[in-house]
């Protein structure tokens, strides 16, 4: 059996008495020919005029800003920025207006390579590029405030754009909900200060902050009232399936072409379980989502998804950046040797304040509940000292944990990431 992992997927052997259920993707395939679909997608909008007619409303056009997923998500967007960039150019456009900022939120900026993958090798060298930098103040500007009176803080080069396009992809998010849309403004293309007060440990707290809860989320609600008040003009987002090729397409309002596509994720993406597993084996989808341990987290909330309490996650993720590049407050924190519970409420109390502090509040609520086998290039004096547990192969894992549940123990497999989440009987995704 193949798991997604890295570039290539990694090999299993699955003994025939191991008592194992698999979750895979029902077929999903790709839309033949997404450059044509992308146009007429764009030409033919949901909830907007189309592009076009933007165009033509707006009149002299000095400068256009489009924001593309950064270099780990795993989104074709070279195939979105193709089509877009040539409608633009039909109505007039010329390339040194249009500038292609990348939505880093707080990751790090992307590699040579990595721009390539985004942009294709034709656009790569045609249209300016620009990684967003969170951090960096005087990239910044500050349009108002929301919520307990704190900033928006939104980079500069989009909010002064005489025209403002949103790309990325739909699919559950661990903590969003969903992924695309609004998040492409923020957390993307938002200040520090404000994606740390949109990301805040008792929003990640919330029960609604989870995988496919989309209305009552927090996150979700302060996202989209902010992400108003910065505008969008026009929106392309896509579906993609295991092998990350486009099978559907939604362009036009950013709110209401992104939630037709979040309606259709609700119908192909959950599979309902009657009860929890002893183990949970699942990775992130492989390359680029799982480039590192950080990352990987994410997985382990697919995990939590269908673990039993006491039972054990295997987390197969290849993390071939290691712990994660400018991901130091995590490293440390996973190497504080503190136990999970008291990393937890100390993030909630605010006794540890640190950029980045959901994944580690995440890492560490997971910890209280089950274990987590990490599979991975990482040696194991790499996986930190606050739980973490290590494993050369997940055939290992598993034998490891059959000896101490039993030889009948309850095995879930999901090879291929987020494409596919257990969701218990009882639990509803939207309420």
């Amino acid at each position: 059996m193949k798991l997604d992992y890295g570039k290539e997927g990694i090999d299993i052997t699955v003994d025939p008495e191991w008592n194992i259920t698999v979750f895979k993707p029902s077929e999903q395939k790709p839309i033949e020919n997404p450059i044509q679909k992308i146009n007429e997608s764009i030409n033919n909008p949901i909830g907007s005029l189309n592009l076009k007619e933007i165009v033509k409303k707006k009149g002299k056009i000095e400068s256009v800003c489009i924001i593309a997923s950064d270099a780990t998500r795993p989104v074709p967007s070279h195939l979105i920025l193709e089509a877009l960039i040539a409608e633009l150019n039909i109505y007039g456009i010329a390339d040194k207006k249009i500038t292609i900022l990348i939505a880093t939120g707080l990751h790090r900026t992307s590699h040579e390579d990595e721009l390539e993958r985004i942009l294709g090798e034709n656009l790569k060298n045609r249209i300016k590029v620009v990684d967003h930098i969170a951090t960096n103040d005087k990239s910044l500007i500050n349009i108002g405030v929301i919520g307990d009176n704190h900033p928006i803080l939104i980079n500069k080069l989009y909010y002064k754009a005489d025209l403002k396009i949103l790309t990325g992809y739909v699919e559950p998010h661990f903590f969003f909900g969903f992924a695309g849309g609004r998040k492409s403004v923020i957390p993307g293309i938002a200040g520090a200060e404000t994606i740390q007060y949109n990301h805040s440990a008792e929003n990640i707290a919330s029960s609604s902050a989870r995988f496919g809860i989309y209305k009552e989320n927090p996150l979700h609600k302060h996202s989209i009232e902010a992400s108003k008040k910065v505008r969008a003009d026009f929106i392309i987002n896509v579906c993609i399936n295991e092998e990350h090729k486009i099978i559907k397409v939604a362009s036009g309002d950013f709110e209401k072409a992104h939630e037709k596509l979040v309606d259709f994720q609700l119908k192909h993406i959950f599979r309902e379980i009657n009860n929890r597993y002893d183990i949970v084996i699942c990775g992130n989808g492989g390359y680029p989502l799982d480039l590192n341990l950080y990352q990987a987290v994410k997985s382990m909330t697919i995990g939590e998804m269908a673990v039993k309490k006491g039972g054990t996650i295997i987390s197969v993720n290849e993390c071939a950046d290691g712990v994660g590049i400018g991901q130091d407050k995590f490293k440390e924190l996973i190497f504080s040797g503190m136990k999970p519970k008291q990393i937890y409420e100390k993030i909630l109390n605010k006794e540890i304040v640190v950029p980045d502090q959901w994944e580690i509040q995440i890492l560490a609520r997971i910890l209280t509940k089950a274990d987590i086998y990490v599979i991975s290039k990482l040696n194991e004096d790499e996986i930190g000292n606050i739980g973490l547990k290590y494993a050369t192969t997940v055939e290992e894992a598993i034998k490891k944990c059959l000896r101490e549940y039993g030889s009948n123990a309850s095995i879930l497999i999901l090879p291929n990431g987020p494409q596919i989440l257990p969701l218990l009987k009882d639990r509803k995704t939207n309420d």
